[in-house]
């Protein structure tokens, strides 16, 4: 059955129909869902009971999954699959985070407009976020087109940009808020890494910022100017204009590009309510300085 798919927003993001993702996928269908990524760049699916191996399974049908997450205090994995990004406020046991427990401190970053994976070598190529206990208000998420956001840069802007290279870590985003208690391993594992301000999408051939609160230097530049050109680009990349956000309901799974989109979740009462969020995420398929410019 042919997939129906509904825009949500007048730039990207749409809804899709006529996929059960708990069951093994023909491989038409997969590559009609890779299509629609390259054309909205964020797909919803809505009324998706999933369990963590048919997520990982309906993952593996686009490439490569990314082999660890990366956090803080690892020994205290509540979830079984090292693939299997824990986005919630729940601890080993089950429990809502401590107030001031590290790793609630350190999740606070995701409420910053952020590319998953630009901080690692080989960034992130797609994001599966499935919601199995949501909040009953906030929690959403909202989505920029970065496509967009850079179409509508003046030329003289788009040319000053082309060739910048950044420095992205996870030291560099949860620096912004205060958050500097890391471990030695864990500074060395989350060293920085380069990667281009400017990407070209490898299936759609369009241009598009490369921006994520990762993001502590531009190569060559002083970094006070490096940050205040890198907010400047983020309050234009992130004007509603360019913008999605997701109310969640219990089983949406949401899919989203991370080479031409940046997202970031919003509040809600984490100290009250539980939220169960699992993410699978696919490596792209090498460093952006190697890919076409």
């Amino acid at each position: 059955m042919a997939l129906r798919l509904t825009p949500l927003h007048p730039l990207f993001a749409a809804e899709v129909e006529g996929a059960d993702l708990r069951a093994p996928m023909p491989p038409a269908q997969a590559a009609e869902i890779a299509a629609a990524m390259d054309r909205f760049a964020v797909l919803v699916f809505r009324g998706q009971d999933l369990d963590d191996d048919q997520q990982i399974a309906f993952g593996l049908n686009f490439g490569p999954l990314e082999a660890e997450t990366a956090t803080v205090d690892v020994h205290k994995r509540r979830l079984k699959h090292a693939q299997m990004n824990d986005i919630s406020n729940l601890d080993e046991r089950g429990r809502v985070l401590a107030a001031d427990d590290r790793r609630r401190m350190f999740n606070l970053g995701n409420r910053l407009w952020h590319s998953d994976s630009s901080f690692k070598a080989t960034p992130a190529k797609y994001s599966l976020l499935h919601g199995r206990v949501v909040p009953p208000e906030g929690g959403e998420t909202e989505f920029a087109d970065m496509r967009a956001a850079w179409d509508a840069l003046p030329e003289r802007t788009r040319a000053k940009l082309r060739d910048l290279v950044c420095e992205h870590s996870l030291l560099f985003s949860r620096g912004q808020l205060g958050f500097t208690a890391f471990t030695a391993e864990e500074r060395a594992r989350f060293a920085p890494v380069a990667q281009r301000l400017v990407r070209r999408h490898e299936g759609s051939g369009r241009l598009s910022l490369y921006l994520s609160s990762h993001i502590g230097r531009i190569r060559g530049w002083p970094v006070p100017e490096a940050l205040a050109l890198i907010r400047d680009l983020t309050e234009h990349a992130t004007q509603r204009a360019f913008v999605y956000r997701h109310p969640w309901r219990k089983h949406d799974l949401i899919m989203w590009d991370n080479r031409c989109t940046m997202h970031r979740a919003r509040p809600f009462e984490d100290r009250e309510h539980p939220r169960d969020m699992r993410r699978v995420t696919l490596q792209d398929s090498r460093p952006t300085l190697e890919q076409a410019a």
